[in-house]
């Protein structure tokens, strides 16, 4: 029989899955970093990994009137040439180009995904590396270009830094919004773009993991995933709205300072042997 406590703690995690992921936070590094925190074992890539279906199951939900129509009009496009011009068509392409990059990486690098990637040392210095990029391309990146202005060019090249969040730490929220604030777009476009582009990356890296669950590097199970999934979909519905408000139409400052807290913070309980990498 499953231990109370493994539900309480997927509790706690789903909680914070749900909070995490729409931030340029990184939600992987906090499933990292808190559990060593709380003295619990390290969930795992798996755990994380499905976790995730559960806020990106939100996404859908929220943004379903979007994704219909892209689709819809993507599909209609492959046979009625005069629709290939369309906003949603092309980005119905974009969004299957740009994520190609995630897609190929996460399979060439999975054995190191897995393990050496989720060194605490390593996630604490993406935390406050790409913090700072993130800051940077938010004060310095111009802010003339609008969602319908959006280029297979400049589509790939987010996608190629949504690739980036494979390593926890980096989020992938993050950084297709550097990517996206450092090619000239406002934030609402890099904002709305972003998350239409997380889609197929953690959908599909959720059911791909799903193999893992029973075993692998997943302390907990199914019964206890399942529950932070359902958790993390019902927090991350309730919060979606005013997050991606938020995050669409604000300075990315408070996220950037504190990521480099987190980040510094967690590099000195790692030096003083608070934490173990």
């Amino acid at each position: 029989m499953q231990p109370v406590l493994d539900f309480l703690q997927a509790v706690v995690l789903g909680v914070i899955q749900g909070l995490t992921e729409f931030l340029p936070i990184s939600s992987s590094a906090h499933l990292r970093i808190f559990p060593e925190l709380f003295g619990w074992e390290d969930p795992g890539a798996a755990f994380t990994a499905v976790v995730q279906i559960g806020t990106e199951l939100a996404v859908l939900i929220y943004f379903r009137k979007d994704i219909w129509r892209i689709i819809s009009t993507w599909t209609r496009s492959l046979v009625r040439p005069e629709l290939r011009g369309h906003l949603d068509a092309r980005m119905g392409w974009y969004i299957i180009l740009g994520s190609l990059p995630i897609v190929v990486l996460g399979l060439f690098f999975e054995d190191a995904i897995d393990s050496v990637f989720r060194n605490l040392w390593i996630v604490a210095t993406m935390l406050v590396v790409m913090g700072l990029v993130l800051g940077a391309a938010d004060r310095f990146g111009a802010t003339t270009k609008e969602i319908k202005q959006l280029t297979l060019r400049d589509a790939v090249l987010m996608g190629l830094a949504q690739a980036m969040a494979l390593i926890p730490g980096v989020s992938r929220s993050g950084a297709t919004l550097s990517m996206g604030r450092a090619l000239g777009y406002d934030r609402a476009a890099a904002t709305r773009y972003a998350f239409l582009l997380a889609i197929p990356a953690v959908v599909g890296a959720g059911v791909y993991k799903l193999k893992d669950v029973p075993g692998g590097d997943n302390p907990y199970g199914w019964a206890p995933t399942v529950v932070a999934t359902v958790v993390s979909f019902v927090v991350g519905y309730a919060a979606i709205a005013w997050l991606l408000r938020y995050v669409s139409s604000n300075s990315y400052t408070p996220f950037v300072i504190y990521r480099v807290l987190l980040g510094l913070g967690t590099m000195a309980l790692l030096a003083f042997g608070v934490l173990t990498p």
